[in-house]
């Protein structure tokens, strides 16, 4: 900063310019004056960025020269600090008329006087984030309207009227083109399509900007005759293309603002909305405040469809699975109008039912699963396509776990497993595997506990357990049934072992998990 230093008393004067040079090396003391009328034709002369005056001095109060030199023709805006003493506080109140920045009292004090400076400095900062000049582009000063923190004040509109032709009735209208996952692959391609397309129309004026945050590109439009019948030739020309556009399919949302005023308040009004693509579709552009207007059917939870699930994951099949996964996302789009909001609740329990009955019979690494960023992705979600990828990455994450390689058990390990499986439902035990195998039980059962990890007694009531647990969630028989299916005669016998594995009785598990 270029400084001026207006003080009668010369200790004090000198004083100032010697403290400026010493903590501020990067400023410059452009002069000093010793009255009011001296001290006005040096700010004249130099017009400085900062002025450090007394107010009372001979000839010409410090005040009264502030107020010359801000009303002369050279429209002097230097910031001032005012120094005075403590009975003539009093002046502060005509001082911060002028639009005095400091205001400090005598004797001085060092650490005050730096902070003023300080302070001066970190104003002088802020003013030039908001300055067009500095600014430059229109997308610059646009996106610090909506996304930072310049203020739309008479400076501003008086820069845009003279550079750009804005009025106070230049009415505005934002297109929020989403492109989701796809946004850093196809900004370019897109933006170029969209600019293409906006140029063809010579009554029209438009600014892009580019929000990675929100993976989205804004299109401001401005300077058209007719809103209705630009937002119809936009949405015949990008998302019906009826004029050949090379646009891609993205999520397309529209809203209008009064003024430039209204640019901010109207984007996050319309963010709000853009999750109606899901209900709609990507051919369907999502425009504020119409959406208001439409009536919406009662989404009803698809039971069946979830039932069907289960019983298809009890079985392990994935392609009943992939088939239950299908309807489910159809069922949403059989052209009844839902509330995004519901449609991704459901989302939220169809696919939880999905995880946790994946996860009891042992077929999804539960551990890899981070479900809060999944609950937020699904929340987050602005178009079908995102839903359907956070289902497909769950449905591509379920596979049959197992602990031990085959390759790496012995034959007699191998053939006792294998006979686990066939025939436990007959309440088969290590005496009569070993019989088969013509092995000792203690050998058998030592060999299994080495290769497997687990004692042969737990690996075969968990086996049964296991597949208790598909039966109690994936069909509907007694429990009385279930035991006697998996290999258990007495089902008080099976309940008790089932609480022991699972830490439910077998029925608080079924409508834990139903």
């Amino acid at each position: 900063m270029r400084i001026v230093v207006v003080e009668d008393e010369i200790r004090i004067r000198e004083g100032i310019c010697n403290l400026i040079g010493k903590m501020f090396p990067n400023h410059q003391v452009a002069g000093s004056a010793e009255n009011g009328e001296e001290g006005l034709k040096l700010i004249l002369r130099e017009n400085p960025d900062l002025i450090i005056t007394d107010v009372k001095m001979p000839l010409m109060d410090g005040l009264k020269m502030l107020s010359l030199a801000y009303q002369n023709e050279k429209k002097i805006k230097s910031k001032a600090i005012v120094l005075s003493a403590y009975a003539e506080f009093s002046y502060a109140q005509q001082a911060m008329r002028w639009g005095v920045s400091e205001y400090l009292i005598k004797p001085l004090v060092v650490g005050e006087f730096v902070q003023a400076i300080k302070n001066i400095e970190k104003q002088n900062i802020e003013e030039e984030k908001q300055n067009p000049e500095i600014l430059g582009r229109l997308d610059n000063i646009l996106f610090g309207i909506i996304f930072g923190s310049i203020d739309v004040d008479e400076n501003l509109c008086s820069y845009l009227k003279e550079k750009y032709n804005f009025h106070d009735d230049t009415q505005f209208s934002e297109v929020q083109v989403y492109l989701g996952n796809q946004y850093s692959e196809n900004i370019s391609k897109v933006r170029k399509d969209i600019e293409r397309f906006l140029s063809s129309n010579k009554d029209l004026s438009y600014c892009l900007l580019e929000i990675p945050k929100e993976k989205m590109l804004l299109c401001i439009l401005y300077g058209y005759k007719n809103r209705s019948d630009i937002e119809r030739w936009f949405q015949n020309g990008v998302i019906a293309k009826t004029h050949g556009t090379g646009v891609p399919d993205n999520s397309y949302g529209w809203i209008n603002a009064t003024d430039i005023k209204e640019l901010k308040n109207s984007y996050y009004t319309l963010l709000k909305y853009m999750d109606w693509n899901i209900s709609f579709g990507d051919k369907i552009m999502i425009s504020y405040p119409k959406i208001l207007q439409v009536r919406t059917s009662i989404c009803i939870y698809p039971n069946d469809i979830e039932m069907r699930l289960k019983a298809a994951l009890c079985s392990f099949n994935r392609d009943a699975v992939l088939k239950c996964i299908n309807s489910f996302n159809d069922y949403f789009h059989s052209g009844q109008i839902y509330d995004p909001k519901e449609i991704k609740e459901s989302y939220v329990r169809f696919l939880w039912a999905m995880i946790n009955v994946a996860k009891e019979i042992g077929v999804l690494n539960y551990d890899q699963l981070e479900q809060q960023k999944i609950l937020e992705r699904i929340m987050g979600a602005v178009n079908r396509k995102e839903l359907k990828e956070v289902t497909e990455e769950i449905f591509n994450m379920i596979e049959k776990d197992e602990k031990q390689s085959e390759e790496q058990l012995s034959i007699n390990v191998k053939r006792a497993k294998s006979m686990i499986m066939e025939y436990y439902q007959t309440g088969i035990n290590l005496e009569e595997i070993a019989a088969k195998l013509n092995l000792t039980p203690e050998y058998l059962g030592m060999q299994f506990h080495k290769e497997i990890g687990v004692k042969f007694s737990t690996y075969i009531k968990e086996y049964r357990i296991a597949k208790a647990k598909e039966l109690l969630i994936g069909s509907e028989l007694k429990i009385c049934e279930v035991a006697e299916k998996v290999g258990y005669s007495d089902a008080k016998y099976f309940s008790r072992v089932f609480r022991e594995i699972a830490g439910q009785l077998p029925l608080e598990y079924r409508r834990a998990n139903r």
